[in-house]
């Protein structure tokens, strides 16, 4: 595991926002082509409004917790929304709760699913080992969830770099072809857009506003920082390193947007993992279709322990005020709590990823935006001028 004394704390925190966004469905180039590629030429160029949207507003909340001391988020909502606390705050915990019974569950289903595909082994069973793995972590508490993201950010960026670069240059040709028809107006075979702007920068504010639900997980990694330089240098690496992935797996992505394969037969829609079609069209599919498969699971484990940990803080935080950190009962209830989630999580995942999808990261983005993203503009502007937060 990489020593946090040899890394920057700000890049740190970035990797942890990075391995919260870079879950499986992020891996397996699914989500993404659902929330971009689908919109055509504007694939492009939307991913800077998405993770130009989330830094910002991430920066915003890690500088407010970091001047007021607000390291969860229970005592961040009662302190940021003042006489609203009482409503927002509990709103903010159904978020949570939304976000634990979606994006945490689909990182179980996928993890799962993908752990299935490789060894052979009943789907339950594969997200019972993901969800262990994710336990034992979570319930370490923040300074070993920064370790681990910051080592799994590595492997990762590394793994897809290996995926991704001489995939691209093999199909440098198709994927320059592609775009110039996606210019032209032609759709990816899994789209039922029309390539209109409006549609497809909706998506991409979709896209930033479910994610900014995991913002309230980021509040605990600013306790160690000891001035607001590392807060905003680490809103700066979340944004190259978040944006630069984005697009290069958008890319990557756009040289089998005609393929048939892209379509499930059986159901019409849009295959589980376009990224192992895209290695099959490549060079190396032998030994990086194993790799991807890594991947997608390692990018399932780093969303989970990082959402998994948040919900353990605030409530352990709420049961231990008065505790040390490292008391036998912060560490007693650490276990408690992580045990529950993990086992609700794991619950949901057990109903496939599909259905979690389907509904659960709709209703993610607009409760985020009710409940985050309006009160912090309302915020910004309320306290535009001032010195501090």
């Amino acid at each position: 595991m990489i020593d946090k004394n040899k890394m920057p704390l700000a890049v740190g925190i970035a990797f942890v926002a990075f391995t919260t966004q870079f879950g499986g469905g992020f891996a397996s180039g699914n989500q993404l082509i659902q929330y971009f590629v689908d919109y055509g030429i504007w694939s492009l160029v939307l991913p800077l409004l998405a993770q130009g949207l989330l830094a910002f507003f991430f920066w915003y909340g890690l500088r407010y917790a970091y001047a007021n001391k607000t390291y969860d988020y229970r005592s961040f909502s009662d302190s940021f929304y003042g006489k609203f606390g009482i409503i927002f705050s509990n709103l903010f915990e159904i978020v949570y709760l939304i976000l634990i019974g979606t994006a945490t569950s689909a990182a179980f289903a996928t993890g799962g699913a993908t752990l299935e595909r490789l060894v052979g082994i009943p789907y339950w069973v594969c997200t019972v080992i993901v969800g262990v793995f994710i336990f034992i972590v979570a319930m370490y508490g923040t300074d070993i969830v920064r370790k681990c993201a910051s080592t799994l950010s590595v492997l990762i960026i590394i793994g897809l770099l290996v995926v991704l670069v001489p995939n691209i240059i093999a199909q440098w040709d198709t994927i320059t072809a592609n775009i110039v028809s996606m210019a032209g107006g032609k759709m990816p075979v899994s789209s039922t857009q029309t390539g209109a702007a409006a549609p497809a920068a909706g998506k991409a504010v979709l896209y930033f506003l479910f994610q900014l639900a995991s913002v309230g997980l980021m509040y605990q990694h600013v306790k160690p920082c000891t001035s607001e330089k590392q807060v905003d240098r680490a809103a700066i690496y979340m944004f190259i390193v978040n944006t630069v992935t984005m697009i290069l797996v958008v890319i990557g992505m756009c040289a089998i947007v005609y393929l048939p394969g892209l379509i499930n037969n059986e159901t019409s829609k849009l295959i589980d993992v376009p990224m192992i079609l895209f290695v099959e069209e490549g060079v190396g599919a032998s030994v990086l279709k194993p790799v991807i498969s890594i991947l997608i699971i390692l990018g399932s484990v780093s969303t989970g322990v990082n959402m998994i940990a948040g919900i353990v803080t605030r409530c352990v935080n709420q049961v231990c005020k008065k505790e040390d950190e490292e008391s036998s009962k912060r560490k007693l209830w650490s276990i408690i709590f992580a045990v529950i989630f993990t086992l609700f999580a794991l619950a949901v995942a057990q109903t496939g990823l599909g259905a979690i999808v389907k509904t659960g990261y709709k209703w993610l983005g607009w409760s985020a935006c009710i409940v985050v993203a309006v009160p912090y503009i309302i915020h910004m502007i309320t306290h535009i001028g001032k010195k501090s937060f």
